[in-house]
């Protein structure tokens, strides 16, 4: 009797082990890790974008191509500097405009534009950070606006020697706005946006 009951205690205890270790090896499921979509970047390569009808020339990137505008919302663009740079390859554009200053309230007035422009992302924005830019050098005087959150315009700015000339640029995706999956290629084109800024020169 003891050494039956012995021997049904040690199946029991088997079975036990058995069906633990068998649970042990069960795939458990577990959340696959946060991935980016592909994308093929071209080689941080730039040129000098010196086109003849704008009173300015920067360093722009080597695979970027010029679109000249010649329209605004049906009418005749303000200044024959209006353009972007298209990079296809990142489905990304940086638009620019320009604009001469004629006198102080000329330049309040492009100032507030470029402000009211950033600021219409404020319904969707969780933070606006401004950057100031001042290269006395080359009398280049501006803000970069670094828009965080879902918006259609991450990446703003204006550039001025407060006088004559003020530009203003924004960049875009032609893409819906999601943060996390655009947050590599943005910063990719950040720093196309700020090798611009940095070469920005006025012509004399």
């Amino acid at each position: 009797m003891f050494l039956l009951k012995k021997y049904t205690a040690c199946l029991l205890l088997l079975s036990i082990i058995s069906i633990a270790t068998t649970a042990c090896e069960e795939d458990i499921s577990v959340p696959k890790p946060r991935a980016y979509p592909r994308v093929d970047y071209p080689a941080k390569v730039y040129k000098p974008f010196d086109a003849a009808y704008c009173n300015f020339t920067f360093d722009q990137p080597a695979y970027a191509t010029i679109e000249r505008d010649t329209t605004f919302f049906g009418g005749k663009v303000r200044n024959d500097c209006w353009f972007n740079l298209d990079i296809a390859a990142l489905n990304a554009k940086v638009y620019f405009t320009y604009n001469q200053i004629g006198s102080r309230a000329d330049f309040d007035r492009f100032v507030q534009d470029a402000y009211e422009m950033t600021n219409k992302h404020n319904v969707k924005a969780s933070y606006i950070e401004e950057i100031p830019i001042e290269r006395k050098a080359d009398q280049v005087y501006g803000i970069v606006f670094n828009v965080e959150g879902p918006v259609a315009s991450a990446y703003q700015f204006f550039l001025t020697d407060s006088t004559h000339n003020f530009v203003r640029g924004a960049l875009y995706f032609n893409t819906q706005a999601r943060p996390d999956s655009l947050a590599p290629v943005l910063n990719f084109m950040k720093a196309d946006v700020n090798r611009m800024i940095q070469t920005l020169k006025w012509r004399s």
